[in-house]
């Protein structure tokens, strides 16, 4: 029974990954329930051992995808001086590879626009997610000695998800760059990071 139990845990995680890069490309409205299992490597009669119907597995798959922000905060922040650690994560955030990997990273820029249309159950995941991810924010902020680390943290997710945005929206590359290269600098200025060592 056991073994069933976490088959079956484990299953779901690959429904989940699959969902989730499909609703970051796609969007959550194009996305089918046969696709994700089949990119899960899985039937489509499956699915109902683990999903009631195609919008519990979006929220799902949104607070999965939030999960995975908050686990790159983390990493991009640990066993690092606040200033620096903020650093690497803005260097990450407003990276070539996350403006490139539609797929993958930061839900809020992906979903932001499709969110108002979505179940009340995938909107108040998302709601929950920005939560979180400005509260891991504010406290690096707070670490830093920022008066108003909430507000800051605010203006800092709006500032990264637009850069980002308008990036990807970019058709030429150098103007793109340029886009996330400035935003870089203006974000680390703005609230006293370090360049990170990387």
């Amino acid at each position: 029974m056991r073994y069933d139990t976490e088959h079956k845990q484990k299953t779901r995680e690959l429904v989940l990954q699959a969902a989730a890069r499909a609703i970051r490309s796609d969007g959550p409205d194009r996305v089918g329930v046969a696709g994700v299992m089949a990119e899960a490597g899985l039937t489509h009669g499956g699915f109902y051992a683990h999903f009631k119907s195609k919008d519990e597995l979006v929220a799902a798959a949104i607070g999965q995808m939030f999960e995975q922000a908050r686990a790159r905060l983390e990493h991009e922040t640990a066993d690092r001086d606040p200033a620096e650690g903020l650093a690497a994560y803005v260097d990450f955030y407003l990276s070539k590879k996350h403006r490139d990997a539609r797929g993958f990273g930061c839900p809020m820029a992906a979903l932001a626009s499709d969110v108002p249309r979505l179940s009340g159950p995938a909107r108040e995941q998302f709601a929950l997610g920005v939560q979180h991810s400005t509260a891991g924010l504010a406290g690096q902020l707070a670490l830093l000695g920022h008066a108003e680390p909430e507000a800051g943290a605010r203006s800092m997710i709006a500032e990264l998800i637009g850069a980002l945005s308008l990036a990807r929206i970019e058709q030429d590359a150098k103007r793109s760059d340029a886009i996330l290269a400035a935003s870089r600098a203006q974000l680390k200025q703005r609230f006293g990071m370090k360049a990170s060592q990387r």
